[in-house]
Formats: C-alpha cells, structure tokens, sequence
C-alpha cells in the first residue's frame, strides 16, 4: 500500500461524475407491520439495503392522512438504526401529495434520505414536484432538503428522462415496469411483467435502456424494477444480474424480504474482483496515477475510476476490505461510525 495521501475520489473525479453512494438495494412496504419487519431486517443486515416506507399504493383509500403520520413516527423512531428510511408519496396530481410532503418534511425532514415521487407525466411535473417540496423545507425551516427520487413510468417521463435526470436535486431514477406497461393499454402482452418477460420485449428494454443512460449522463443513480414472483429467489437472481451486468443498474427494488439478500450479494463485486480493482488501484496510486502495466494490460485513469467503483461498490454492499486499504482510503472508521454507511 502506497503511502500517497492523495483521495482516490479527489484525483479521478476531480471534474465530478462520482454518482450518489446509496445502497444498492431499496426495499418497499406498505403495511405497518412489514415496516416493522423490514426495520427489524435492516437492523440485523447493515444498511446495504434502504427501506421506502409506501404513502402511496401502501396507503389505505380515505385514510391517506393517518398512514402518512404512522410513516413519520417510524422514521423518527429508534427503530430507524441507520437513517436509510425513505418515503414514496402520492403522485404530484393526487389530493394527498401536498399533505404527504408537508407531514413527512415537517416531522421527518431531518432524517429523510429522500422522497420517492411516483408517476411524473414529464418535466415540468418533476420540477413542480421538487418545488413543492422545496417550498415545504422552507416552511418548516429544514436547511438539509431531501434528495428526490423519481419513478419513470409514464410515456412522458420517459420522453424526458435525460432532462429529469439532469435536475441538480435527483439523486435516482426508478423505472416503474408495472404501470409502465399498463400505460401501453393492451399494446404489451402482460408476460412483459414478469421476471423474465421484462427483458425481452422490444419497448421494455427500450425504457430501461433510457433511464439507465440518462442516469449515468448524469452521474445519477438507475434503480431498477421490481420483480414480482417473489417466492422465486432464482428469478430474482436473474434479473438483478441481468439489470447490473446488461442494463447498466447499480440499485433495485425490493418488495419482499426475502429479495434483500438475493440483490445485494448479485450487486456485490466478487472476491476476485475486488482484489484485481484493490492491486490495479493500489499499484495507480504508487506510480502517482500515471499509466500502468498489471497483468500485461495497460491501465490508466479510464480504467481506474472503474476500478475505484468497483471498492465503492465493495463498500456499498459492506464487503469486508483489508485493514490497511480502509485505513488508507477511507480512514478506517469503526464498523458502527456513520461514516462508514451509505450515504
């Protein structure tokens, strides 16, 4: 290990493009019982999954009030270990959205990690969006604003993704498969919504194609839909493999727990891997990030800022690193300091 002070981050993404550090998994629930579950799991597992408590499909009709609040104490409670619990609120067209926005900023705001906002039809919608909750932070004098999520899912957002993804205060875009595939009203067979269905129909992979590169235009996070058959951890496996390794994600949704740990170990990097990107960015350092040989392949910084995401990655799903590279580049922090969490 070099003794080069230099941060990696410093040196090779000294112009910006480092993307968001998030977990690379997000994990939704509606019911009150299951956020307590999802709670207790992320207790025990780390924070290598986010949990996005559900204001919108999870809300019961005419009680859009009081599921909201029940979200706000939970990301309030002690139960919410690592501060890595968001919320999904009512489209910008819904009754509740104002409501949702204002309850969660005003009792929550401080330990959001973001708002997830469903259904933008294009736009100018997503910044009325951002202003409406911009406009609630300012009420309730919340100086930290929650970064916004957006879920891609109508003909129009998907139209405008690039300039979505491009908004300063997105840090991640979802794509909504379900919804996205119901907006085509019968035109896509409904075998598109299934685990592997979703990667073979022609519009499908289009949309994902899209949200995927207007994300990493814009050194944004792409997360990628969810997989229904969820007692099928084989089909699960699959599909977050192809939405990493072919579709270009870094995150994916979750909508059963025993999802979690099937995303995360396939959006982990392997041992092999991490000890090549370890030795290739070690080496880098050590000739001052000049070009390198390793392996009889030439490496520059092209290829480091690969590797270095390779480590973030590592980090992201708490792949244990050797004592002297968490030290050098990250200044070895106890496993339990928040510095050493997502964020």
């Amino acid at each position: 290990m070099s003794a080069a002070v230099d941060d990696p981050r410093k040196v090779l993404f000294a112009d910006g493009g480092l993307p968001p550090s998030i977990p690379v998994c997000d994990h939704y629930c509606g019911v009150e019982e299951r956020m307590r579950k999802s709670l207790a799991l992320q207790a025990e597992l780390g924070p290598v999954f986010d949990v996005t408590l559900d204001c919108e499909d999870g809300a019961p009709v005419g009680r859009e009030a009081a599921h909201v609040r029940m979200a706000v104490e939970l990301i309030r409670s002690g139960e919410n270990r690592f501060g890595r619990v968001g919320a999904r609120v009512h489209p910008l067209d819904h009754a509740s959205f104002d409501d949702d926005v204002d309850t969660l900023i005003a009792g929550a705001g401080a330990r959001l990690p973001y708002l997830m906002v469903p259904k933008p039809r294009d736009l100018a919608d997503a910044r009325r969006a951002i202003e409406a909750i911009d406009a609630a932070c300012s009420r309730h004098g919340l100086r930290q604003r929650p970064p916004v999520h957006f879920l891609i899912e109508t003909h129009g957002a998907l139209r405008d993704v690039f300039a979505i993804a491009a908004l300063p205060r997105v840090q991640s875009l979802s794509f909504g498969l379900m919804d996205f595939v119901s907006a085509h009203n019968g035109a896509i067979p409904v075998g598109a919504m299934s685990a592997q269905g979703q990667f073979e129909h022609p519009l499908v992979r289009r949309a994902k194609l899209e949200i995927a590169a207007a994300c990493h235009a814009a050194a944004k996070v792409p997360s990628h839909s969810v997989v229904t058959e969820f007692k099928h951890l084989k089909a699960v496996q699959g599909a977050a493999a192809r939405a990493a390794h072919e579709f270009g994600y870094t995150r994916m949704w979750s909508i059963h727990p025993s999802q979690v740990q099937a995303i995360v170990d396939v959006f982990a990097p392997t041992v092999a891997e991490l000890d090549e990107a370890i030795e290739i960015i070690s080496a880098a350092e050590s000739a001052h990030w000049a070009p390198i040989r390793h392996r009889d392949t030439l490496h520059d910084r092209a290829s480091y800022r690969y590797y270095w995401q390779v480590i973030e990655r590592a980090r992201r799903t708490r792949q244990p690193l050797p004592a002297e590279v968490e030290r050098a580049w990250f200044g070895d922090p106890p496993d339990d300091d928040p510095a050493r969490r997502p964020q």
